[in-house]
């Protein structure tokens, strides 16, 4: 009721499981105060041996996702989860593209020496 009717409708029960860089207690228990202060999340297990964090809630799994990195932990949406496509594929597209760039961009170079002694001839 609180939220805005477009909000609302996004709010449903959600499992996210991510892939967190943890090596001790210590990084385990940021990931814990960051997860615990967050709205929506009903319940959350971390996995520290498999580097795994699974929350279920209300929640949104970008959002899960961006708390989750601010425990300063490298994060990344663990793959093979139901969870795991819906969210980052446009960034999995989004790399490919990159990448896909990255050539035309090593490409772009090597016409402009071509360009330019045309300019300097004209």
């Amino acid at each position: 009721m609180m939220f805005p009717q477009s909000d609302y409708l996004h709010l449903t029960m959600q499992t996210v499981v991510l892939k967190v860089a943890m090596s001790c207690e210590g990084c385990a228990g940021a990931v814990r105060r960051v997860l615990s202060k967050m709205e929506g999340v009903e319940t959350f297990d971390i996995d520290l041996k498999e580097q795994k964090v699974t929350v279920k809630g209300n929640v949104k799994p970008e959002d899960v996702f961006q708390t989750v990195s601010k425990s300063g932990k490298k994060t990344s949406y663990w793959e093979g989860e139901a969870t795991a496509p819906a969210a980052p594929a446009p960034a999995a597209e989004a790399v490919p593209s990159a990448v896909e760039e990255a050539p035309a961009a090593e490409a772009a170079p090597a016409p402009a020496p071509e360009i330019t002694p045309a300019k300097a001839d004209a």
